[in-house]
């Protein structure tokens, strides 16, 4: 078995942004955060016992049949990212709860990247949390800030001030971050250039070794979805979106650091390796409330049936029993837990995994996915990486699918890599969809 990184979410906010789709809830009592932490705590120790993760059973092999005295392998994990929500809302005991946890039911790696997700109105300028978090093996923190200008903070239903942030990230250094990466969101209704451009200046000023700079994304569902729909989103007009994602190219590449995916910048070495497993289309396993996960199972979980070419996704009551049955091993499975907090709970309370559906994604399923998020890399996809996966080129799976990409120059081959150009990176989703449609 590779080696899995965890993903734990953690769903409680002081409210709902205007622009989230997230799985996450407003309003909390410690007694549901309490209740929270010590069902994570449990998931944990269930997937801990699971036979794909311990490497520990063969095909058709269930724990029952194992022998006794063959010693139990903890998961080996090299990346942790505790997201949201808002994780930081947690008490400061309870935050350091879940990261100990990590630590007890997994074999994490010593130079293990673990991140937390943190609001800045949330983290208290005493900087407790952040201590305890850092002290509980946490090593890099991710604020979200979204916009340095208040009308604008206020627009999108931000809790935090610019002052707060600056408070946050020196109350971060105090308690021993040294990796420490803002969020950013260009593209927000009522933002100008000059706004963007502003904003980029403050948080570079912040010290930052990690920048996200996301365009705004208007996700069906949400309040701003609601606004567009009735003609009262006013967002900037595309061309001043594109002079924000090319100030941005250049105003990062002058400050040192690098353009490593469509919407990350880093400097050396601070490249987020958490997310490079998402983008890599690499095993996970996701904790917590509405996660995903993305594993080839020994055995699969109860109640997902055994596996089989694009098996659909079906719903499961209840959650999964812990118990594995007999099944092909190898099969890569993405599944997803039940979404409330309080199914999520029910479920372990009862002694289940809080697995609500699943699907099998076959082989061209996977070379798919891996194409498609891999190109998000600045480097592009490795053909060498390819082959070792799949045992065939790129090219003598997609060599149709990439030769327009090719002469459109939207796609390039730089060495053994398959990478967007820079005219290709303003128009990925039509390179991305194309491997998945």
């Amino acid at each position: 078995m590779n080696p899995v990184s965890l993903y734990v979410h953690i769903p409680y906010c002081v409210q709902k942004c205007g622009y989230c789709d997230f799985n996450s809830y407003a309003g909390s009592n410690p007694d549901d955060q309490v209740g929270y932490v010590q069902a994570l705590l449990a998931e944990m120790a269930a997937w801990a016992e699971r036979p794909e993760l311990q490497g520990a059973t063969s095909v058709g092999q269930s724990p029952a049949e194992l022998k006794p005295h063959r010693p139990r392998r903890l998961p080996y994990v090299p990346t942790i990212f505790l997201g949201g929500g808002t994780p930081t809302l947690l008490a400061a005991d309870q935050l350091a709860a879940v990261i100990r946890g990590c630590f007890t039911h997994f074999q994490v790696a010593p130079e293990a990247e673990v991140t937390i997700e943190a609001n800045p109105g949330t983290v208290d300028l005493e900087g407790e949390k952040l201590a305890a978090a850092f002290q509980a093996g946490a090593n890099r923190v991710s604020f979200g800030v979204q916009a340095y200008q208040p009308h604008l903070l206020q627009r999108l239903g931000r809790i935090h001030s610019p002052a707060e942030v600056e408070a946050a990230v020196q109350a971060a250094r105090r308690a021993g971050f040294t990796n420490i990466n803002l969020d950013l969101i260009y593209g927000l209704p009522g933002q100008t250039p000059a706004d963007w451009a502003e904003t980029l200046d403050w948080a570079l000023s912040l010290g930052p070794t990690h920048l996200s700079c996301y365009s705004l994304i208007v996700e069906e569902g949400t309040p701003f979805w609601v606004e567009e729909q009735a003609g009262k989103l006013l967002l900037p007009p595309e061309e001043a979106e594109e002079e924000m994602f090319s100030h941005v190219q250049e105003r990062l590449a002058a400050a040192g650091f690098r353009h490593y995916e469509v919407a990350n910048w880093a400097r050396p070495g601070y490249e987020c390796r958490h997310n490079q497993v998402y983008w890599r289309n690499e095993p996970y396993l996701g904790l917590g409330c509405g996660a995903h996960s993305f594993l080839p199972l020994a055995a699969p979980l109860a109640n997902l049936g055994p596996p089989r070419p694009r098996l659909t996704a079906s719903r499961i009551q209840g959650g999964a029993q812990i118990e594995t049955a007999p099944g092909r091993g190898g099969e890569q499975y993405r599944f997803w837990n039940l979404k409330t907090p309080v199914a999520y709970r029910g479920a372990l309370e009862r002694g289940a995994l809080p697995v609500e559906a699943g699907e099998v994604i076959d082989r061209q399923g996977e070379m798919a996915e891996t194409m498609m998020v891999g190109l998000r890399l600045r480097d592009g996809v490795s053909n060498t990486r390819f082959q070792d996966r799949f045992g065939v080129s790129i090219q003598s799976v997609w060599g149709e699918t990439i030769a327009p990409f090719l002469a459109q120059e939207l796609l390039e081959w730089e060495g053994e890599n398959l990478r967007l150009t820079d005219r290709g990176l303003r128009l990925g989703n039509q390179v991305w969809q194309a491997f998945v449609s």
